[in-house]
């Protein structure tokens, strides 16, 4: 109760800001993985949510500094101007991401949040990213993507020049665009990796290789599809060029990479599972 009486205290004084956040995240491509956060951040708690195991119990003492930061910021946000409105947006919503964590720190106390520590960090994915730190992302992946696809056609033996994020084949000049950058299947791989690195894998240091690993795989993602539709439109059709797959045809390459991430899971999991045997025979 001491719980949804906080979080129903949140929505309504962080009511706009939220409903601002979910309108970005319906509109812009850049911020659509922002509606998958508090369904997959609920779903991960209740999957181990034990109150034998978690030992609930109120701790005021523990929640109520991370409550305090989270006013301190909205008192901060509202009486000082800040240079534009998405760097305030974003210190808004993380106000409200660690008014959640307090308050789930203080409704159910210490052991419960080391039990549910990934869940609830996952929550600062709801941050929208100021438009000037997603420029630079958005830039790092046109010119990783440009240089990988340049790669690609050379292994392919097609001439090819680059300029920049400008590629040249016979037939055909391509500008890897910040529209081809991917940033929205990039976040979404990135997301997915992390929590099957959590699910899956116990190791703390094979979870961040894993998601290290997502992320010059969603530049090698990002390269495939512009060779695959760069060639099938000079060798095939130029259609290819401008047709479905163009504009439709990135889940499909975002399902071929999170396929790869599954079968790295697969990898990664094994010495674990050997391990889990070896240590459960010598037990018996």
């Amino acid at each position: 109760m001491v719980f949804a009486l906080l979080f129903v205290t949140s929505l309504l004084v962080w009511n706009r800001s939220l409903w601002a956040t979910f309108a970005l995240a319906l509109r812009s491509d850049q911020y659509t993985h922002i509606l998958l956060v508090l369904p997959v951040s609920a779903a991960l708690i209740l999957l181990r949510w034990n109150p034998r195991r978690n030992g609930i119990r109120l701790t005021p003492g523990s929640g109520l500094p991370l409550l305090a930061l989270a006013v301190v910021i909205l008192w901060v946000v509202n009486h000082l101007a800040l240079s534009s409105p998405d760097l305030r947006l974003t210190a808004m919503i993380v106000g409200l991401a660690s008014w959640w964590i307090g308050s789930f720190l203080l409704s159910f106390g210490t052991p419960a949040l080391r039990e549910h520590l990934f869940p609830l960090l996952f929550l600062f994915w709801i941050v929208p990213l100021p438009a000037v730190v997603l420029d630079r992302i958005v830039a790092l992946l046109q010119k990783g993507s440009a240089l990988a696809t340049y790669g690609l056609f050379w292994i392919a033996r097609v001439p090819v020049l680059r300029d920049g994020v400008v590629l040249s084949i016979p037939g055909i000049d391509i500008e890897v665009a910040a529209e081809c950058s991917s940033i929205r299947s990039s976040l979404m791989l990135l997301l997915s990796t992390m929590v099957l690195a959590q699910l899956f894998l116990r190791s703390i240091s094979r979870k961040i290789i894993l998601v290290l690993l997502a992320v010059p795989l969603s530049v090698a993602k990002n390269a495939i599809r512009i060779f695959t539709l760069s060639m099938l439109g000079t060798r095939v059709d130029p259609s290819f060029l401008r047709g479905r797959l163009h504009q439709d045809g990135g889940i499909v390459f975002f399902l071929l990479a999170l396929a790869i991430v599954v079968l790295l899971v697969r990898l990664l999991r094994q010495p674990e599972v050997e391990g889990s045997s070896v240590a459960q025979n010598a037990r018996n």
